[in-house]
C-alpha cells in the first residue's frame, strides 16, 4: 500500500479497513489479521495498526477475543456506512455543489453525467 504523506498512516489504515468491509471482503462477525500480520502486510510499524484497531474498537467496528484476535462486529458494515456517507455529506458535497453552480451543472445534468459513468 502507497501511504499519502498528508494523512496520518494511521487514518489510512482506517480507511484501508473501512473499504474492506464496506467491499465485504471482510465479512462482520469474522476474525481480521492481527496488528502484527497487518503491519507486516502494509510493511508499517505494528503501534501505527494498533492506533488504528484501537480507534476502530472505540467507534465499535472490531471488538477483541482475549487470546484469541479481533473480529469485526455484527453491524460493523451499517455503522461504516452511516459514518463514510455522514462525511461524504460533510466534505464532499459542498465541494461538489460549489463546481456545480460554477460549471451552470443543474442535478439532472449530474444524475446523466452519473448513469452514462462506468461505476463499478
Amino acid at each position: 500500500m502507497r501511504f499519502d504523506e498528508t494523512k496520518p498512516i494511521y487514518l489510512q489504515i482506517i480507511d484501508l479497513i473501512f473499504d474492506l468491509i464496506l467491499q465485504k471482503r471482510w465479512e462482520e462477525d469474522s476474525r481480521i489479521p492481527s496488528i502484527r500480520e497487518l503491519a507486516f502486510e502494509l510493511e508499517v510499524n505494528p503501534n501505527t495498526v494498533a492506533k488504528a484497531y484501537n480507534e476502530c474498537l472505540d467507534l465499535g467496528v472490531i471488538y477483541n477475543k482475549r487470546g484469541i484476535g479481533y473480529f469485526l462486529s455484527k453491524d460493523s458494515y451499517d455503522k461504516i456506512l452511516n459514518i463514510k456517507k455522514e462525511e461524504f455529506i460533510k466534505n464532499e458535497v459542498p465541494n461538489l455543489a460549489k463546481k456545480m453552480r460554477m460549471l451552470n451543472l443543474s442535478i439532472d445534468d449530474l444524475i446523466s453525467y452519473i448513469n452514462q459513468a462506468n461505476i463499478e
